[in-house]
């Protein structure tokens, strides 16, 4: 994920190595300021400062406010945003690195509980490109997007419920092939719905929860892999009906309880990130494979959340984030990586049962899309600017 300390747009400019040496000077309340440090405060953006050309550069970022800032580098003319510091804690400096390019630039300061502060246009000349600005998403933009991913979630809720339904039914009937079958049917349906990160707050615990903490033989541990570790693993069909019909009833609980709720406009980017992040950690390695092996299943149906979330996010990201095509290809390739491990008879081979070859594939090609699509929460946060956007 990206840093929560530092996000420089890496969407349109690799960071650098080794910054070089700066010509950045700075100038404030009448004194000078060690070379290349951008001070800023709650009634100060940057003071002013000035760039002898265009090249790489570090702005050293010093706090001397007294709360937490989030401190973008923007184009004054309209809000777009060069880099930025997410979270800059008073007292202390934090480096800002980029290509700048020739231009006009500015500082904005967003302190807690405080309108935006911009500080003072600096022109940059020549004729020399550098890190590409991206216009801020607003908060007008994503509400209708975050509506949308509601209502679609809602639909696919609903969804789940006869699945789970069905699911207990083939327990009661004590017929141990259509109990796993009806199984793999709704928990993959659950895993395209894109929750992560407690994403349906203590349903997902209920519903989906790893014994990690509670252990196997613990009563407390419900939903999917509780089950899933009681039909692969032998025990009674019988002892496992109040699993199933728990399971039931969560997903029920879980659609009323959706209708209530709002999702957060932040999260709709960052889970597009996070959903595959959870499915490297959890899934690519077999750490959630409680006896079925079908983690690589539960991978597809991620790769499928997250196609739906950048639907939804297309029109803001297609003219923000030149590497999007990339990010689809990526998705493509992991899930032709993944569709070949499925068994002519439904099931698939186990993560920990993939040769050595396939393995490497997979995980590289997750670790490259990880990449392409950790910015994207960056770009649709929605922002407060001193331009309104």
């Amino acid at each position: 994920m990206l840093s929560t300390v530092m996000r420089t747009r890496r969407l349109l400019a690799a960071a650098a190595s080794a910054a070089l040496a700066a010509t950045l000077t700075s100038c404030g309340s009448g004194h000078r300021q060690p070379p290349g440090v951008i001070t800023v405060s709650n009634g100060q953006c940057g003071s002013t400062w000035q760039l002898a050309g265009p090249a790489w550069h570090t702005f050293e970022i010093s706090n001397q406010g007294t709360d937490g800032a989030e401190v973008d580098l923007i184009d004054p003319a309209n809000g777009a945003v060069y880099a930025e510091i997410d979270n800059s804690g008073p007292g202390t400096v934090t480096p800002m690195t980029l290509d700048v390019g020739s231009g006009k630039y500015a500082f904005l300061c967003l302190f807690a509980d405080t309108s935006p502060h911009q500080g003072a246009t600096v022109t940059v000349g020549g004729h020399v490109a550098g890190t590409q600005a991206v216009l801020p998403v607003t908060y007008n933009d994503l509400v209708p997007l975050a509506k949308e991913y509601h209502a679609e979630t809602e639909a696919g809720l609903k969804a789940l419920a006869p699945e789970t339904a069905a699911l207990a039914a083939a327990v009661r009937s004590g017929s141990l092939a259509q109990a796993r079958r009806d199984w793999l049917t709704a928990h993959l349906q659950y895993e395209t719905l894109g929750d992560a990160y407690d994403a349906f707050g203590t349903f997902d615990t209920e519903i989906d929860g790893r014994a990690d903490a509670l252990g196997v033989g613990n009563p407390g541990w419900t939903g999917f892999y509780r089950l899933e570790y009681g039909l692969w693993h032998g025990q009674p069909l019988k002892s496992l009906v109040p699993v199933a019909s728990t399971l039931n009833h969560d997903a029920d609980e879980l659609v009323a309880w959706w209708q209530t709720q709002q999702v957060p406009l932040i999260d709709l980017g960052r889970r597009a990130h996070e959903v595959l992040e959870n499915a490297l950690q959890f899934q690519l390695t077999g750490h959630d494979d409680y006896g079925s092996g079908t983690t690589l299943a539960t991978t597809v149906a991620n790769i499928q959340a997250t196609r739906a979330l950048l639907a939804l996010l297309h029109p803001l990201l297609a003219s923000r984030y030149p590497a999007l095509p990339e990010v689809y290809s990526g998705l493509a390739q992991l899930q032709s990586l993944l569709l070949p491990e499925r068994l002519a008879n439904g099931w698939w081979v186990p993560a920990s049962k993939l040769s050595v070859p396939p393995r490497q594939a997979i995980d590289a090609s997750c670790g490259q899309l990880l990449q392409e699509l950790a910015p994207i929460a960056s770009i649709t946060e929605p922002r407060n600017t001193a331009h309104g956007f």
